[in-house]
């Protein structure tokens, strides 16, 4: 018995003795992966400046999409108890601020093709027959971007009008503060304020 704990001990004492020191507590022989992996290939992206021509106009088009069936499906959500109010009238003001966006997006488009147009026209590269296209795009993308504005400006004045009668309803109810109410009426006049 006494010689089956010292052949015990002495295995254990081998294994011990066998093993490399850490050199460092904290170190671990496998590293984890970086939580943000490529994180010095996109800094040098982000101190740039970014130009209106940045915006991908793809993207834009795809979110605004994206949006426009989420706010088609809020509503049937909504009146079956799976989505509230409030989450409804979200979705719709987001559809709202996109196309807001992507009529700018637009406008810029347009605006940089114009100006390309008439650089070709100053070269003698083309002539003025040739640019009467992207003149009536320009012309729609302008009149399509001041229609968003007016539609985005209308949209956040109804939201904010929902959301003081939302708070004066709450603050009735006692789940609300007056601060909330007071909060509520000075952003819908700031909105009217601007509009005016």
């Amino acid at each position: 018995m006494l010689r089956g704990a010292a052949l015990l001990l002495g295995l254990v004492a081998t294994i011990l003795f066998a093993q490399e020191p850490a050199k460092d507590p904290d170190s671990f022989d496998i590293e984890p992966p970086l939580l943000i992996p490529d994180r010095d290939r996109e800094q040098p992206a982000k101190d740039a400046p970014s130009t209106p021509r940045d915006v991908d106009l793809a993207k834009l088009e795809k979110e605004f999409e994206r949006a426009k069936r989420n706010a088609a499906g809020a509503e049937r959500l909504y009146k079956i108890g799976a989505l509230s109010k409030l989450e409804a009238e979200q979705r719709a003001l987001r559809l709202v601020h996109l196309e807001f966006d992507l009529a700018n997006a637009r406008l810029v488009c347009a605006k940089e093709e114009m100006l390309a147009k008439e650089k070709q026209l100053s070269a003698g590269e083309i002539t003025r027959a040739e640019i009467a296209q992207t003149e009536t795009g320009l012309a729609h993308a302008i009149e399509a971007a001041h229609a968003a504005t007016a539609k985005r400006e209308q949209a956040e004045l109804d939201a904010a009008e929902a959301n003081v009668h939302r708070q004066e309803k709450l603050l009735a109810l006692g789940s609300a503060r007056k601060s909330d109410v007071e909060r509520a009426v000075q952003k819908l006049t700031e909105l009217k304020s601007q509009k005016n």
